[in-house]
């Protein structure tokens, strides 16, 4: 049954990576053989050239001219096969290219999907309104320090005036208390001669002498 309607092909497909590297293969084997040719040629090229004319070097021009043939039809099978394989790296490369396009434009729309379902939560009045409650809330709190930083024995509206004469007048008391405390000081310290004598001293002093100290 194979044989009659052909059976479905499990070789893998080519790619074109392993069509590159076939092609570089057949350049390189087409490098060998002109590689070959080329010593050919010059071996011929030195033996005509040490010959004269005549049947043999003619017969060895024919040869040469048969190998320079081969020669030009491989550095032209050459020549198509870079050609060939030149262009497959294009197209690889731009596959390569499009693979990373096609990789990063999933990713910028798997990206743009989250960030909308994340900021689609988000209210932006109930944000602004936040906003103006937190506002609210540091006025009031500005108040609040504001009031219970205020002193309620002095009065604001004080006149300087009446706390700069206040402020003389106590400077003038302080100094009268001052001036009657030296006063009785001074008493105190000379009432001392009107007691009784101390009984270190030896003789008692003269009624008149203690009287015109005490004046």
């Amino acid at each position: 049954m194979n044989r009659l309607f052909g059976a479905k092909s499990t070789a893998p497909k080519p790619t074109l990576s392993s069509a590159i590297s076939n092609t570089d293969t057949h350049i390189d084997s087409l490098d060998v053989k002109l590689a070959k040719l080329n010593a050919e040629l010059s071996t011929y090229q030195t033996r005509m050239a040490k010959m004269r004319d005549g049947p043999g070097k003619t017969a060895l021009k024919q040869k040469a001219l048969k190998i320079l043939q081969r020669r030009k039809m491989y550095e032209s099978q050459r020549d198509q096969l870079q050609q060939q394989s030149w262009n497959m790296e294009q197209a690889s490369m731009m596959t390569d290219n499009l693979k990373n396009t096609m990789t990063t434009v999933d990713a910028m729309k798997s990206t743009n999907k989250a960030l909308k379902q994340q900021y689609g939560k988000i209210d932006i009045d109930k944000i602004e309104r936040m906003q103006d409650e937190m506002q609210d809330l540091i006025e009031a709190g500005n108040d609040i320090q504001e009031a219970m930083g205020r002193s309620y024995d002095v009065p604001e509206d004080v006149d300087e005036a009446e706390l700069d004469a206040e402020l003389e007048a106590l400077g003038e008391e302080a100094q009268l208390e001052t001036g009657q405390g030296l006063g009785q000081g001074v008493g105190e310290s000379l009432g001392y001669l009107h007691d009784e004598v101390p009984q270190f001293v030896d003789e008692p002093p003269e009624q008149g002498k203690v009287k015109e100290a005490a004046g």
